[in-house]
């Protein structure tokens, strides 16, 4: 485990801006490492990543100590393990106004790591590789040119909760290694596969697979009409194919109308009350878990 001599503390060195700039997509692209901040994040890509996590920066307090109990549990499974993939991590100490410079998020710890293998293409992915229960369909949760960084973490964390066996982002969605899609997973874009592919990929893959996508959709098309998802439920027409691909549009359009008439079928969520609609992580978190609950019953 390298350890830095001394304690970083200009705020405007050169080695901070270029970690600080890596919430901007040009510098992450152009450097091939991300930034991830907190410790429920860093935790878990030192823990189940450790192979990709380059430089961890920890702040300490005028007395040297570490500012961050958390941080400081993080720490210590580094500096325990001597010869595995977390003893090449080097570990910096920085002053509060360095780890301010480098994340207003941080929390007391930050990391470095390299984009190298995060996101991967779903084209490439053989479903044998995807963890999914054996009694039920593997389960895909795809996202149409998710915009927002704060729904795009909330829909990987729904998606790892329920079980999901990987997330698709679909066509151009927002970049899911930008430092706010990070922190709103809450470690969970390090438990699940993160795939990106164009529609024509998604559906593709899916017929090579003995697959079927649905769309998330309440109006439906001419030749396509959304079908309730208690109605999917009761009728437990959502084992019938072995791979599963949920498809969500985009947070204020929805689906384009060419894209619903290509899926395999439409399943809608009915609104009980008076509003007008869900909203996308709403949305994904009832459809996902109703199937997933749907299918776990079914093994009982």
């Amino acid at each position: 485990m390298p350890l830095t001599k001394g304690i970083l503390d200009n705020p405007n060195a050169e080695r901070i801006r270029r970690v600080a700039d890596l919430a901007k997509t040009k510098a992450r692209r152009k450097s091939g490492r991300f930034l991830i901040e907190a410790p429920q994040a860093v935790r878990e890509a030192v823990e189940l990543r450790p192979e990709i996590v380059q430089d961890l920066y920890i702040e300490i307090d005028e007395d040297g100590n570490t500012a961050s109990a958390r941080a400081a549990e993080i720490a210590s499974t580094v500096f325990s393990d001597e010869s595995g993939d977390r003893s090449r991590i080097y570990v910096h100490y920085v002053t509060e106004r360095v780890m301010a410079a480098i994340s207003g998020d941080a929390q007391g710890i930050a990391a470095v790591a390299s984009s190298e293998g995060m996101i991967g293409r779903l084209v490439d992915m053989d479903p044998g590789r995807l963890q999914h229960d054996a009694d039920a369909p593997l389960t895909i949760a795809a996202f149409w040119q998710v915009r927002d960084p704060g729904n795009a973490g909330t829909v990987i964390r729904t998606a790892d909760a329920a079980g999901a066996s990987a997330v698709v982002f679909v066509d151009d969605c927002v970049d899911p290694l930008s430092p706010k899609v990070i922190r709103s997973t809450a470690g969970s874009l390090f438990h699940i596969p993160v795939l990106r592919a164009s529609v024509a990929d998604l559906l593709t893959w899916n017929r090579k697979h003995d697959g079927e996508v649905l769309a998330a959709d309440v109006r439906g098309t001419e030749s396509l009409t959304p079908v309730p998802l208690p109605r999917l439920l009761a009728k437990g027409q959502t084992e019938s194919h072995s791979v599963r691909s949920i498809l969500f549009g985009n947070e204020a359009r929805g689906l384009d109308e060419a894209i619903l008439e290509d899926c395999d079928g439409i399943v809608s969520i009915p609104i009980y009350g008076k509003a007008e609609s869900l909203n996308l992580a709403t949305s994904a978190a009832v459809l996902l878990y109703s199937l997933a609950m749907s299918s776990h019953m079914r093994t009982m």
